[in-house]
């Protein structure tokens, strides 16, 4: 705000020591185009939940869960091998291939691997608590990874859509592998 009102002034100044008329708004972001597409976000991160089945997370409730021990499967579903290694949430396993979308398991987009798979790696247990992550908001990896779990019988699954990003935002240790 205060970035604003200053960028303001200096507008309305230099349009009066030029002389001409100069829109002083055209320095400010345009807060109703930015409302715009937070809704857009918004509206397209609930219908994949819908669609989906399963819950969503916060950075800071999963912070919280790490903090009381829970007993919980985080999977990274981050596109590149070498994205895991350099930096993940603590804990975390990596599930390395675009998660195919709901329709059907196609095994030319998992990189040849398979449904059960993906089961082995979630466990047997289908009560366990299972987070899934990407990363960032608009990323679908999670989306899919997610929905993928209920879909398998997985009961406790959530998307943590911040993912990777908002865990480095939130400033919380990351965790790396060689």
């Amino acid at each position: 705000m205060k970035k604003n009102i200053w960028l303001l002034k200096l507008a309305l100044i230099g349009s009066l020591v030029l002389g001409f008329a100069f829109p002083a708004f055209a320095f400010l972001d345009n807060k109703f185009e930015k409302e715009v597409e937070k809704e857009n976000g918004a509206v397209k991160l609930t219908r994949e939940v819908q669609r989906g089945g399963y819950d969503l997370i916060k950075t800071d409730e999963l912070k919280a869960l790490f903090d009381e021990g829970k007993d919980m499967i985080i999977v990274d579903t981050m596109p590149y091998e070498a994205s895991y290694k350099k930096n993940h949430v603590p804990g975390a396993v990596q599930f390395l291939f675009p998660i195919p979308d709901m329709n059907q398991w196609d095994t030319k987009e998992t990189d040849n691997k398979s449904q059960a798979e993906y089961e082995k790696l979630l466990g047997s247990d289908k009560n366990k608590t299972i987070v899934v992550y990407c990363g960032f908001v608009k990323c679908t990896r999670s989306h899919n990874g997610a929905a993928w779990a209920k879909k398998m019988g997985y009961k406790n699954v959530y998307r943590y859509p911040g993912g990777i990003f908002a865990w480095k935002g939130a400033e919380y240790k990351m965790e790396k592998s060689e």
